[in-house]
């Protein structure tokens, strides 16, 4: 004990350089394109410079301006959050219950934005929303940007916390490192060198128990960091330690080993996934593949405007979202006419539920988006070469730190144009006399990404516009398995006195000692389609079997389409069968085709699950979102989050489900479609140490939206125009 306690003075420091590592290590890559320089603000707090990615440059703070009514909140619109609040004595000083969780951009009103668009001189007024703990009260506070004042502070009801903050991250983990019982459990387990170990901090979720209701808390999970960065793989399994964020105290400490032996922590070897402790043999090293462009990229970025083929749209950095995409249109190649696809669209939650009931597991389920944030401190920069191609373009993020202050997230998106081989369109003929005929279109994309690392998990997130007018959105997950510890080395040489029956183990053994526990993945995405405008119905058309009457044919039947509008939200609510076919498409019924088509655009599945757990479990009452994959709703800026402005530790009350359960009129109208994909993951032992990068997608493809194929009179590409083609003989 006498080594373990002088040793607690490391174990504070490395923690804390850790936890400000993982939340805010945003510069360890200069970007190949600067929107932002890296230079100084300064800031009266002084613990604020070791939070930042990069500094900024006061002449560059001043110099930025928005062009764009969805462009992110400047540099010099943050200060004036952080002054406002200041002068409000809603931030600052020395009262420890004034907590800062976020700042966005608060959106104008959409009918604002089309106005603006019509006419450019009426920008929409600038304003902030910043979400603040006060006084043990969550407020919505609203800022005035031309004024830099305070204009709304409104107090949040209901069961949901906000997310926690770095400072109250920091203040939990230091209770937790000097708590007499954590140290006691690492004597016992025979951990000698504390600084060794990190706490890992995870929302609680929400289960009605009497002791933590009414109470905003943070639990902290036990890993062993020695000689490898793969902390995940080295669970030091039985400790949770519940802390009061409020009163700052430990809620609950609880330790398996205090009843029955914990199981030792899982092997060193074989963790660390990084190339440089790997030793021979390797791979070889595939010969590089470059995508050139002589003539520069075939799109442009103005601010956060996008122009690239016949697509046009806005991206921003977000907090919570990560990256949202705004007001994509597409030109008609008939006619030259821009017409609006998509005014908004982003992953609106992701729900992680692990699926194992035992005490040191049953309260993972995590809402990721809403409990940690897609952007941000978990928004790392993107790498060059290997993260995105070498054509890319890269976007910067500037985001505030827990005093307010401004820090920039350099390479937080990329940009590029992606040839992978594919084709647009393609079609031989040699049954004509003497016309031999083989035309063949390259498929080209631009593809716009952000990645969030969410603890284990990296999440990519791909927009892909297509010049036939298709939006593809994909996502691919990678990172580390989430393992529990186990006395089991080997199914083989298992025994009962090792875990029991193999039913028990809620997951896959990966490696010795190691489980890889069952979960799932599930990402929904907030769709406010406007397809050629703003009102629009959803139709279910449903492929049905019908009977070819006696006689009338050799065949004894076929299929065929109905068509049923969604009238209400109830009847927009879609769980995809694949034993009862449908096509779903968002028409607009004012529009019109020369032939007398509804104009529209349907929405082809690709991913997606359904939830195997029972309605009445506490995190499938928070993620009720997922009971179907598609929703539609009627369109209200304040219903953007599907699990609730306030996810962490809500009991349910607000978001998605509760939502659509109003039924309210959908048919004709402004709608917003939610569309939830995702993966059902039984680890095996490929995913150990590292998981090989699973992907899922689906698509927004035009439906009688144009006339024609748009993309019929693309031209071919000739060898000749590329520097290092081969020759054709």
């Amino acid at each position: 004990m006498a080594q373990l306690s002088s040793a607690r003075i490391l174990l504070a420091g490395s923690l804390l350089l850790f936890f400000l590592a993982i939340l805010f290590l945003n510069a360890r890559q200069d970007p190949t394109d600067k929107p932002l320089q890296s230079r100084t603000l300064e800031s009266d707090d002084k613990n604020c410079s070791k939070l930042r990615g990069r500094r900024i440059q006061k002449s560059v703070v001043e110099q930025r301006q928005p062009t764009h009514p969805m462009d992110p909140l400047t540099p010099s619109e943050l200060q004036r959050v952080r002054t406002a609040l200041r002068n409000a004595s809603l931030l600052g000083g020395d009262d420890a219950s004034q907590v800062l969780h976020s700042v966005d951009l608060e959106e104008p009103e959409k009918n604002e934005v089309r106005n603006w668009e019509r006419d450019a001189s009426s920008f929409p007024r600038r304003r902030a929303l910043a979400i603040l703990t006060v006084g043990g009260k969550y407020r919505n506070v609203l800022i005035d940007l031309d004024s830099s004042s305070v204009i709304e502070n409104t107090e949040v009801l209901g069961s949901g916390v906000p997310a926690m903050s770095r400072a109250e991250l920091d203040a939990a983990t230091t209770i937790a490192q000097t708590h007499p019982q954590f140290l006691e459990s690492l004597a016992a387990r025979g951990i000698s060198n504390a600084s060794d170990i990190i706490l890992l901090p995870v929302s609680p979720g929400w289960f009605g128990t009497p002791e933590e209701e009414n109470k905003r808390i943070m639990k902290l999970e036990c890993f062993l960091r020695a000689n490898t960065v793969n902390f995940y793989l080295r669970p030091v399994e039985g400790i949770v330690i519940a802390v009061d964020l409020v009163q700052m105290r430990i809620l609950k400490y609880s330790d398996i080993n205090n009843n029955k032996t914990p199981p030792p922590i899982p092997k060193l070897e074989g963790t660390d996934y990084r190339l440089s402790v790997q030793t021979p043999p390797f791979f070889p090293r595939l010969n590089p593949i470059s995508i050139e462009q002589p003539l520069g990229p075939s799109f442009t970025i103005d601010g956060h405007l996008v122009k690239w083929a016949n697509w046009e749209f806005h991206v921003r950095p977000d907090v919570r979202a990560g990256m949202v995409i705004s007001q994509a249109v597409v030109t008609d190649a008939e006619d030259r006419r821009k017409r609006s696809v998509l005014y908004q669209g982003f992953v609106s939650e992701l729900f992680v539920p692990y699926q194992s009931p035992e005490e040191g597991w049953y309260f993972r389920t995590y809402l990721d988006a809403g409990e940690y944030g897609l952007g941000g401190r978990l928004a790392l920069p993107l790498q060059p070469m290997n993260d995105c191609p070498g054509n890319a373009k890269y976007i910067d993020a500037v985001f505030a730190a827990s005093d307010g202050t401004p820090y920039v997230v350099p390479n937080m998106i990329c940009i590029f144009e992606r040839y992978a081989g594919d084709i647009a369109w393609r079609h031989s003929e040699a049954l004509v006399d003497d016309v031999e005929v083989h035309e063949v279109r390259p498929k080209v994309t631009l593809v716009v990404r952000m990645i969030a690392s969410i603890g284990n998990y990296d999440y990519i997130v791909d927009w892909e516009f297509q010049t036939d007018g298709v939006l593809r959105v994909k996502v691919g997950s990678s990172g580390i398995v989430m393992v529990k510890a186990t006395q089991m080395s080997s199914i083989e040489k298992a025994t009962t006195d090792d875990l029991g029956d193999e039913e028990e183990m809620y997951g896959t053994l990966v490696s010795e000692n190691t489980i890889g526990i069952h979960h799932d993945h599930f990402l929904t995405f907030y769709l406010d389609v406007d397809v050629d405008g703003v009102n629009n119905t959803f139709v279910e058309g449903k492929l049905v079997r019908r009977k070819v009457p006696p006689g009338a044919s050799p065949r004894r039947s076929y299929w065929g389409v109905e068509r049923c509008p969604a009238r209400t939200e109830g009847e927009g609510r879609v769980q995809v069968n694949l034993n009862n076919p449908s096509e779903y498409t968002v028409v607009n019924p004012g529009k019109k085709t020369r032939l007398g088509n509804a104009v529209g655009y349907r929405v082809v599945p690709g991913n997606s699950i359904a939830s195997l757990m029972d309605p009445d479990d506490p995190p499938q009452r928070r993620a009720a979102f997922t009971e179907n994959q598609m929703w539609v709703t009627l369109h209200n800026r304040s219903e953007k989050w599907a699990g609730g402005l306030f996810p962490s530790q809500s009991h349910g009350d607000d978001g998605l489900a509760v939502w659509s359960s109003r039924n309210r009129e959908i048919e004709n109208k402004d709608i917003t479609l939610w569309y939830t994909m995702g993966f059902h993951h039984v680890p095996c032992q490929e995913d150990f140490p590292v998981m090989p990068t699973v992907t899922g997608s689906f698509e927004l493809k035009p439906a009688n939206f144009f006339e024609r194929n748009p993309i019929v009179k693309t031209k071919p590409n000739r060898v000749e125009s590329c520097s290092h083609g081969n020759s054709v003989n």
